[in-house]
């Protein structure tokens, strides 16, 4: 198997911020590990209502992403990015990337429905979560 160079090297994300949240903590602790060596920021939000809070109560362009997990507690995923769709001005505007096992279309619609822009099926290819991360991060810009 010969080895590929990763697309990956074409961008930057040294100082890119995500706000990754995720309530198990083996998952979480793996994705901040895998974002960090591709130089991102990541803050935690341990469940939905702890993700809006942080996006609420930090500047319009803190956040540059959110990967979010889609069960959680206090809030799920799709209540979370409904409750942020609906927030005044750029915060509202933030890329939402569903991170989640459940792979099928009618929960791929579903993510979209509560105004996600992307899906992404745990357990996750690095390769496709960097470039959807990318494909957003270019479009917000």
């Amino acid at each position: 198997m010969r080895h590929q160079p990763a697309e990956t090297e074409k961008t930057d994300f040294k100082g890119r911020r995500i706000l990754l949240a995720e309530d198990n903590d083996l998952n979480a602790e793996i994705a901040i590990t895998i974002l960090e060596e591709h130089g991102f920021q990541v803050e935690r939000a341990e469940d939905g209502q702890i993700c809006v809070n942080m996006l609420k109560t930090n500047p319009a362009d803190h956040y540059d992403l959110i990967l979010m997990d889609i069960q959680m507690p206090n809030k799920n995923g799709y209540e979370a990015s409904k409750a942020i769709r609906e927030m005044p001005g750029p915060k509202s505007r933030i890329p939402i990337i569903a991170m989640t096992a459940n792979a099928f279309d009618e929960d791929k619609k579903k993510a979209m429905g509560a105004g996600m822009n992307a899906h992404i099926a745990k357990p996750f290819d690095i390769q496709v979560l960097l470039d959807t991360m990318e494909q957003l991060i270019s479009k917000k810009v």
